[in-house]
């Protein structure tokens, strides 16, 4: 089977409508900044993710509510600076576009203009459908957000799984395919059975996105921060870290200052 990312040159929506097509499983990671941006493009990833979790990583809030549109338009910049062939998809902040349809229009575009995304993402379904109508009217690409959805947890007031009743898996199945037929490219699964996970999959043409969601979905996301072992605070059943950073990092740290206080750093060849 051929790779359709691979022969592929920039990464769109329509690729990646033509990868589920194809059974070719999707990478999307997230990014915040030009450093980090550039190490995912280099590696070939095909869905960057500037996420509204740049509250939690970079900011260090306990929830991603209080980062506002200027600072994911800033995030969202520096991200698209760094990237030529990945689809950039931005979170749109908490309170953009809850409810006000117009207000979700005017957030869309100014994320669109100053960052020269490709892409935003709303978390919700019925409820944000006029939001998602009112975007796509002016040619912006909306991915969708089911499941555990941050934005949301004053209302539930857990960030445990979704889904598990009968009912709730029945409305979000729902949700799915309302958000398929207004228009959107592709939705994010978060925290949800698995087998829910496999049964939307297969009713939906779009593609979906996993992140603690199973196997069976279109593609699998995680935050770059936990993945690589940055943060060390978080660790859900979902998240595989492939690395730890953190130790790396902080060894290295650990020597720099005693390299300094022994005066070993600088040394001849390292001054002028």
């Amino acid at each position: 089977m051929s790779s359709i990312s691979k022969s592929a040159g920039k990464i769109t929506t329509h690729v990646l409508q033509k990868m589920k097509n194809n059974k070719e499983k999707i990478a999307m990671l997230t990014a915040y900044d030009y450093s980090m941006a550039r190490l995912l493009e280099m590696a070939g990833m095909e869905v960057i993710l500037v996420g509204d979790s740049a509250a939690n990583v970079m900011a260090g809030y306990k929830t991603t509510l209080p980062i506002t549109l200027d600072h994911m338009i800033y995030h969202a910049s520096s991200v698209v600076r760094a990237v030529e062939r990945a689809l950039v998809v931005v979170d749109m902040p908490f309170g953009t576009y809850q409810g006000n349809s117009k207000e979700a229009l005017h957030s869309a575009i100014r994320i669109m203009k100053e960052s020269g995304a490709d892409a935003v993402k709303l978390e919700g379904g019925q409820e944000i459908v006029d939001s998602v109508d009112r975007i796509l009217t002016a040619g912006i690409p909306v991915m969708g957000h089911l499941g555990l959805t941050p934005q949301s947890i004053n209302k539930f007031g857990t960030y445990a799984v979704r889904a598990m009743e009968e009912e709730e898996a029945n409305r979000l199945a729902k949700d799915a395919l309302i958000l398929e037929k207004t228009g959107c490219f592709a939705i994010v699964l978060e925290k949800i059975p698995a087998a829910l996970a496999a049964n939307v999959t297969k009713s939906l043409k779009i593609p979906t996105i996993g992140i603690g969601a199973g196997h069976d979905v279109d593609g699998q996301v995680l935050v770059l921060h936990d993945m690589l072992g940055i943060t060390q605070q978080f660790s859900p059943r979902f998240l595989r870290r492939y690395h730890n950073l953190s130790m790396e990092i902080t060894t290295a740290l650990e020597r720099y200052i005693n390299d300094i206080k022994s005066l070993d750093f600088p040394n001849d060849k390292e001054q002028y």
